[in-house]
């Protein structure tokens, strides 16, 4: 098991109001930045969504928040309409047969996670944190990795640790390491 009991006593954990406002401002104004540099590749993927496999472009799933607050992460879609139509939840895999085309190219270079600029203004979000995972995953994590939970303590976000230095191979383990690192350590700088 994971002995991060000295992380959580750093001062990341603290989310005073000051740093709650400063962080909010500084992901109203990213977002902003970032959706108009965007903008005409998010246009040109949701035609190319829609014209490989139809509508809808956008998906919506459940994930979990800051202190556990369930909320639904908007991604462009890059699995087929019918790719949980048995309703199991399932990390997607390397050669996944449920991922489209176009969707392994938005999946590769991160473009299906643009959508999430509006879970930021929404304030579901922050442009650095953790990343949200759906409920039952995140469930199966805290019950092999009880200190899965402290990732709770901050909002989650649309890049972090995890993302920069890991892949999507990375174990959720190590993914929990690089996301602890980051909230011991946050700073708008390091943002």
């Amino acid at each position: 098991a994971l002995r991060a009991g000295w992380l959580i006593f750093g001062e990341g954990f603290r989310q005073g109001c000051w740093r709650t406002f400063v962080k909010r401002v500084f992901d109203i104004v990213a977002a902003s930045i970032l959706l108009l540099l965007a903008l005409p590749v998010m246009l040109v993927t949701a035609a190319l969504i829609v014209l490989e496999d139809g509508f809808p472009v956008f998906y919506r799933q459940e994930r979990v928040g800051l202190n556990g607050r369930l909320f639904n992460v908007v991604k462009f879609r890059s699995m087929r309409t019918d790719a949980e139509k048995d309703g199991v939840a399932r990390l997607a895999t390397k050669n996944d047969s449920r991922i489209t085309p176009v969707g392994k190219v938005i999946r590769a270079t991160r473009i299906d996670e643009l959508p999430q600029l509006l879970n930021i203004f929404k304030g579901d979000m922050s442009v650095v944190g953790p990343r949200p995972e759906r409920p039952e995953i995140a469930k199966e994590y805290e019950e092999s990795i009880p200190e899965f939970a402290y990732r709770l303590k901050v909002k989650a976000g649309l890049t972090g640790y995890a993302q920069i230095y890991g892949k999507y191979n990375t174990t959720a383990y190590d993914k929990l390491k690089l996301d602890l690192m980051y909230i011991e350590s946050y700073s708008i700088l390091e943002d």
